[in-house]
Formats: structure tokens, sequence, C-alpha cells
């Protein structure tokens, strides 16, 4: 990316409420004094990745093991499910070590997190599935890791499973014995631990990696960034304000799942504003536009366009610029549509004030947008299995033809 390019991008995450950075930022240089770890060192998380789960996917692959571990998945979904049979005998004794919160998780503050998300998951679906679903395809190790694994060949399936992340994190039951999230965490893990091992074998991707191993710590506080401190911005700006309890119970969710998801504590933000410091160093400064994530935004906006509910292209692209920004959505080449585009604008953050019981005001496309978020979680949601999940599963390879 060019500096006059890389300049855009910062101002655009400025402008968006993420970046107070002006230029390039040089050598990693967040301290953990700003971490949940509290202590006070400089390791860059790009290098590090999660060596333990690495062993274990490594293992299955060459076992040939993923088929039976995919089939024994089926029986463990709730967080109280026993670990099932069928599996690898180290892979039982890794999942027994993994599969627990940790000591430092705050009972009531995950509790007021489910209480909080009950509240605001037609926002969120909205922020994190269409505007950072999108915002992730101009993150450029992230959208090659994703186009050229099997995940890339077929992205309706690929974002359903994604979303069950999200879905099974801000369900009003995520941490309760009859929730899901601590075990969608542990599988996601592996997934990213497989993935990573199968790319080291893809020509096509090497060709274009500049990191040893894909999916590192810093590119999942990336994805983190992406989608937790968007959202939080988001809210602030369509006027939802959170009280101190709720914003901590929002950060303390996203804290143990990122220690779920092989995160070490050295990088995970303390406060949500270390984490806005945090992103102005590794999120903005990273996005740009790439074949393959052009090639993946096309394909995810095809399946959220749905004449039948009003969300023509138009409207659908109209609403990720107004989510991600027009720079961003530029670099994917998305139209425009002036009318839609006023209408966003303008009525979006009255619509949220609406449905949130803060404005006696209708607003102008009230059915639309209630259309956008049914849209929205029916695809994401749906995917023509269940109306809640879909299996989070070990691949095998990757894409054909990497």
């Amino acid at each position: 990316m060019d500096n006059l390019t890389r300049r855009r991008a910062l101002s655009i995450g400025a402008v968006l409420g993420l970046a107070s950075v002006t230029s390039a930022p040089g050598a990693w240089s967040w301290s953990s004094k700003g971490s949940i770890a509290g202590t006070d060192s400089v390791t860059d998380p790009f290098s590090v990745w999660d060596p333990d789960t690495d062993d274990v996917a490594a293992r299955l692959l060459a076992d040939g093991s993923i088929p039976a571990v995919n089939k024994a998945w089926e029986a463990w979904v709730d967080n109280s499910d026993p670990l099932p049979s069928g599996m690898p005998g180290y892979l039982t004794d890794y999942l027994q070590q993994v599969n627990q919160l940790p000591s430092w998780a705050d009972p009531a503050l995950l509790a007021a997190s489910e209480k909080l998300y009950k509240r605001l998951n037609s926002y969120l679906f909205v922020s994190e599935s269409l505007g950072s679903g999108i915002l992730s395809t101009v993150i450029p190790r992230e959208a090659r890791a994703v186009y050229w694994s099997a995940g890339g060949a077929d992205m309706k399936e690929r974002a359903a499973k994604t979303f069950t992340f999200g879905y099974d994190l801000h369900s009003p039951t995520a941490w309760q014995p009859s929730g899901h999230f601590l075990v969608s965490a542990n599988k996601t893990r592996l997934v990213h631990s497989t993935v990573r091992s199968l790319l080291l074998t893809s020509k096509r991707f090497m060709e274009s990696a500049d990191q040893p191993k894909p999916i590192s710590n810093g590119d999942i506080l990336v994805t983190f960034h992406s989608v937790a401190t968007v959202a939080q911005n988001n809210l602030s700006k369509w006027g939802i304000k959170l009280s101190a309890r709720e914003q901590a119970a929002d950060l303390h969710a996203w804290q143990v799942a990122l220690h779920l998801l092989g995160v070490q504590h050295q990088f995970i933000p303390a406060t949500w504003a270390d984490a806005q410091t945090q992103a102005d160093q590794m999120l903005w400064p990273k996005v740009a536009p790439t074949p393959e994530g052009i090639s993946l935004a096309k394909t995810l906006l095809g399946y959220v366009e749905d004449p039948t509910l009003g969300l023509t292209t138009g409207f659908v692209s109209e609403m990720v610029r107004y989510l991600i920004s027009d720079t961003y959505a530029d670099w994917l080449d998305l139209p425009h549509d002036r009318v839609s585009r006023v209408l966003i604008k303008a009525a979006w953050p009255t619509y949220v004030r609406f449905r949130e019981g803060l404005s006696p005001i209708v607003p102008d496309g009230l059915y639309l947008f209630d259309q956008v978020v049914r849209g929205i979680a029916m695809l994401f949601l749906n995917n023509g299995t269940s109306p809640t999940r879909t299996p989070i599963t070990l691949p095998t390879a990757n894409r054909p033809g990497a």
C-alpha cells in the first residue's frame, strides 16, 4: 500500500473513532502493561502462534483422524456436554486441559454480557456480519488465509460457521451449562490450527504470505478489533449509550473469548481504551485491497442481496459503505446508490434509537431496515439447516487448486 493510500486508510479509522495515528507505525510498540497480564514488556503478537494446539492439529492431519473427530463433535454442543468418545486420546487429553473457563473469569460480568447481548443482538447482526464481515476482506492476511483455505471455496458455509461463533458468544445463555460458547471457542481454536497447518502446504497461499505461518496471535487480535472494537464505536455512533458496567461486561466476554482462542494474556487489552490504542497500531495500518479480498466481498454481498426482502444490490452496497466507509468500499468496487445513501445516513441511527425505545420518532424506511436485520439473520444463522447454528468442523484440505 502506498503512503497516500495508507494515510487515507488511517484517516478513515479516525473518522470511525478508532485510529488516532496519522502516519504508518514503526516496530511493534504496544506494551503488555495495557493487557490483562499487567506486565510491562513489548512482544510482537504477529510472531506468536499457538504451539500446543498446532501440534494436536498436525497429528490429526497426519493420522487421518479428522473425519472421525468431526463425527464425534456432532454430539459435543452444550457447555455442559462431556467430551465425546471417538476421538484420539491425545485430542481428549488436550481438550481436558483447555475446555474450561480461566480462573480469572468473572461470573457476574459474563452474566451481565448475556443480558447486554440479548438487548443488542439486532444491531450486532448488522455491525458484525455485514459491516465487519466485509471489512475483513480488506485485511490482507485474513482475506488471503480465508480465500485459499477450504472455507474460501464455500463462503456461505464458512460465513455461517463464523457467525455461529458470534451467535454463541452473544447468546443470552452463552456461558451457562445450556449455552454453546465454550465448545464453539475450542472447536474454532482447533480449526485455526488445522488451517494454519494446511495453508503451509498451499503453493498459491505461500506465494503471497508475509509471515512464516498464518493466523498469529496478532491476526486473531486484528479480527477482534475489526469486530468488537468496531461494534463498540458503531453503537456509540448510533446513539446507544452503554453504562460503564455494560462496557466492562462486553469487554470481559471478549477477553475470555480471546483466551479460549489461544491468545496470550500479554496481548489481551485490559480496558477499551487499551483496545483502541492497540487497534490504532494493528488494524487500520494493515488494511489494503487484494484480489482475494475483492473476490470474497463480491461473493458475500451476493448472498445478502435479496430482492424479495427489498435488499437490492444498491441498498446493500450503500449499507456497507455506511458501515465501513467509502474508501474501503471503493477498494472493493462496490456500486453507489444515491437514494439509498441518503436514506441510510439519515434514518439508520433513528431506527436504532427507535428500536431501543430512546426515540418516539418512527424512522423513514422502518420496514426496510427491519428486513435488513431479518435478511442478515436468515443468511448467517440458517444456511439451510438450523435457525441458530451451523456445525463447526475441521477441514482436511485447502481450497481446490491452492
